[in-house]
């Protein structure tokens, strides 16, 4: 439960924090691209060395953790454009409502029961995020739309990929070896998702496209620790088994836009609409549905 409540609580301040940096002027891309690197010293910092070398390579998992590496940027940077573009609102309704995804991947390759209860509850949640974020804003252009699709497909593909690689690769029973194991991957995977930016930032920086500020170093190193533990306690989670995937991911996407609605409300003044208290309602209501289907199975 420890972990659920970390992921919830860390993700839903990453979604934040970009609202924050929109009102100081910070360059999403740079603080992004620093992120990954202060989430490789972290994660370096965590196990006492650094892991990527020579060696790396010969690793079961190095194709997966360049892929997530290359996808963490992408999907991160794209989450940073929309909730400046779309608002904290839309965003996470593009990024959470993704948990049908995961769960269907879950049935379908890893065999996890699909109850009535927990299928209820995950019918729920659709519109749960759906009003816990409901925003102001009625019509939207096309190239908003297609933004809002893709930010839902990626999110959901990017789940899928944290539960198979939790699965597949760090599930042995050996709790030390896969804590071990899950460390080195992800401080690979942020390795490759703080080199692939670097080079874009480096890019842009001897175009003149963009400008150096310090503010962004700043902001980078306030997303870096946060980010690190929100996908390790996330893969922690899906390694205890306290719940399987099409349990655990519904429940964490459901609690972030939870979060994250209340933050709005609270430190942005978003109005708290008959609709958003009920999206809320529902919220909760989803979450134990999905919750009790499984430890009470």
């Amino acid at each position: 439960m420890l972990f659920l409540l970390l992921t919830i609580l860390l993700n839903a301040y990453l979604i934040v924090a970009f609202k924050i940096f929109e009102r100081f002027g910070v360059d999403n891309l740079q603080a992004i691209v620093a992120n990954y690197w202060v989430c490789t010293a972290t994660g370096s910092l965590f196990i006492g060395r650094f892991p990527v070398g020579a060696q790396s390579i010969h690793e079961p998992w190095i194709g997966w953790a360049v892929l997530m590496g290359t996808s963490f940027i992408s999907v991160f940077n794209l989450i940073g454009y929309c909730t400046i573009k779309e608002g904290i609102t839309i965003t996470t309704i593009a990024n959470k409502l993704s948990l049908v995804i995961p769960v269907a991947f879950a049935v379908w390759l890893f065999g996890d029961v699909l109850s009535f209860t927990k299928l209820l509850g995950i019918v729920l949640a659709v519109p749960a995020v759906y009003l816990s974020s409901r925003s102001g804003r009625t019509t939207r252009s096309a190239h908003s739309l297609w933004l809002i699709l893709l930010l839902f497909v990626a999110s959901g593909l990017l789940d899928t990929m944290v539960n198979f690689i939790a699965l597949k690769f760090f599930s042995s029973g050996v709790a030390e070896a896969d804590r071990l194991g899950q460390s080195v991957y992800l401080i690979l995977t942020f390795f490759t998702a703080g080199s692939i930016g670097l080079l874009l930032v480096l890019a842009l920086l001897l175009s003149r496209r963009r400008r150096f500020a310090w503010r962004n170093l700043l902001a980078g190193l306030a997303l870096g620790v946060p980010n690190y533990f929100s996908i390790y306690f996330l893969l922690r989670l899906l390694q205890t088994k306290y719940l399987p995937g099409s349990a655990a991911i519904p429940v964490n996407n459901i609690g972030i836009v939870l979060v994250a609605s209340l933050a709005a409300v609270i430190f942005f003044k978003e109005k708290a609409s008959l609709q958003r208290m009920l999206g809320m309602l529902l919220s909760i209501v989803a979450i134990l549905l999905i919750l009790f289907s499984d430890l009470y199975a």
